[in-house]
């Protein structure tokens, strides 16, 4: 495939700004652990490359669905599809022109199975380019909201991953996309050092008008909320995330800092080992939670508003399901699992449970106060009569434990990238079934035939009373059978220098082009 390439003069053309323009850096806690786009399904990878990559739609500060590589969308026939049109005159970083087939590539990319993202592409039948500059995407069948579910799936050039062996993503081993990007965003990223820095510069051809006056941004991974807290204060760092929630107050009384406070889209939870044989193969450490009495047990000794009064230190709310209040398809039909300890320890003796070890896996640099969450869970527990042996690791050695199945029980927060109810059933309700691109991110193998049954009905129903009534038994029968624990809403809690101006979004991801320093 020939692809033009634009004048080095129009690809180092100087990037339009609306202020004078400056350096920023900026401190995470999680490195991105890939700049392939769909090698990891992650906040911290998407949220990244968000900057970097596009996809056909975007969301806006609103977190409106907006066009972006695609100008308009359209359903096809009797809800066969949706016929996207795409922008013409876009490029990618090296310069390559964007058309239908960077399309269908980045669909056959993304939804195969070496790709940690092909679950968002479980409604899709087919992509078929009808033109250059036309592209239309069947679905099984009508699919009201998918528009919605695919504003993080990022278009690559195919001719620049064929060059590269970089065809498909490789989450495993890596290959040349895992340190490399050729995008279409507003940024490219011109150093990659992992867990050091990455170095990002506008791309002076991007196809949108620039909000942004930044010349040079630098990401440096820190860990340690001290050390990122004190390096906002000297100035080292003119944006942290997340900042300590125990530190809000102080650094409130700062003048040269601001603190950006807001509820995020994410619902923290714990999931659980629902798979037979865990014993038999080594893995996990027992079938301890087979039996529903045992997940029950734990949902009762688990006193999430202590936690949210202690270590959240009251800015955060209890969640009763695996999404939010804010989220489309909420459902009013459940309540948070009442904190009763002593129900909780009768269902331990009853299940003959009692001093049963319970392998817990935690992430220890993922979520806000994650370690500290599970450590008072941990504790929890033991006053109930069960022996969980917390295991807290760095989110890069956290996920392949999951997706090994070495746990009984682990925490889990779920951002729904199409803020709807829909998205966690795909993703952590459905039985796993790799054909059919369902259920990735159910470790725990949590599986109901009634589920199944009912989430391509919730996808494809338009009228939102009926829609809602599926919701509602979903949402009940994941409760009753206490397929997860959810705890609660994650808290933002953003700093900046006083100088910045930027925009928090619920979904936590951190856009660069909104962000100005004065």
């Amino acid at each position: 495939m020939f692809k033009t390439l634009c004048s080095t003069a129009a690809l180092m053309s100087v990037l339009a700004a609306p202020a004078i323009a400056k350096e920023f850096k900026f401190a995470v806690t999680t490195d991105p652990q890939s700049m392939d786009p769909h090698a990891v399904n992650s906040a911290p990878v998407l949220g990244f490359l968000n900057n970097v990559y596009e996809g056909l739609v975007r969301r806006g500060k609103d977190m409106a669905i907006e066009p972006a590589l695609a100008v308009s969308w359209e359903p096809i026939g009797d809800g066969e599809g949706w016929r996207f049109k795409l922008r013409e005159g876009v490029t990618f970083h090296d310069g390559a022109a964007f058309n239908a087939d960077d399309v269908v590539f980045s669909y056959e990319r993304a939804s195969s199975e070496a790709s940690d993202t092909r679950s968002w592409f479980a409604p899709v039948s087919d992509v078929i380019k009808v033109d250059d500059y036309t592209v239309d995407i069947m679905t099984n069948a009508p699919n009201p909201i998918f528009p919605d579910s695919i504003a993080n799936w990022m278009m690559m050039d195919s001719d620049w991953a064929a060059a590269n062996d970089a065809a498909l993503p490789d989450k495993e081993a890596g290959n040349y996309a895992t340190l490399n990007t050729n995008g279409t965003g507003a940024f490219m990223v011109t150093t990659r050092e992992p867990d050091l820095r990455t170095v990002l510069e506008p791309f002076g051809g991007w196809w949108d008008e620039a909000e942004h006056n930044i010349t040079r941004a630098e990401l440096t991974p820190i860990q340690n909320a001290a050390t990122a807290l004190s390096a906002l204060i000297s100035g080292d760092v003119d944006f942290i995330n997340p900042v300590p929630i125990q530190d809000v107050a102080r650094l409130q009384q700062d003048p040269n800092v601001n603190v950006i406070q807001g509820i995020e889209a994410r619902v923290i939870m714990l999931g659980f080992d629902q798979q037979a044989g865990a014993a038999e193969s080594g893995q996990g450490g027992s079938d301890v939670f087979l039996d529903a009495r045992a997940r029950e047990a734990v949902a009762k000794a688990v006193n999430v508003p202590a936690i949210l009064q202690t270590i959240m230190r009251g800015n955060a709310e209890v969640a009763s399901q695996l999404v939010s209040p804010a989220m489309r398809g909420y459902s009013d039909a459940v309540s948070p699992y009442a904190y009763d300890p002593d129900a909780a320890r009768a269902l331990v003796e009853e299940a003959g449970l009692a001093g049963t070890k319970i392998s817990f896996k935690c992430p220890n640099n993922r979520y806000l106060n994650d370690e500290s969450v599970c450590q008072a869970i941990t504790s929890m527990l033991a006053q109930v009569g069960l022996d969980p042996v917390l295991d807290a690791m760095p989110v890069q050695n956290y996920w392949p434990e999951l997706r090994a199945d070495n746990f009984d029980m682990y925490l889990l927060g779920w951002s729904p990238g199409t803020l709807d109810a829909e998205h966690p059933i795909r993703f952590l309700g459905s039985t796993p079934n790799s054909e059919k691109k369902l259920g990735s991110w159910n470790f725990g193998g949590y599986s109901n035939a009634r589920i199944d049954e009912l989430l391509p009905m919730i996808q494809s129903e338009i009228d939102d009373g009926k829609r809602q009534m599926m919701l509602d038994e979903v949402a009940s029968t994941m409760q009753n059978e206490v397929a997860y624990v959810p705890l609660y809403v994650q808290p933002l809690v953003w700093g900046t220098r006083s100088n910045i101006s930027m925009t928090q979004r619920p979904d936590n991801f951190f856009i660069l082009r909104w962000v100005t320093v004065e």
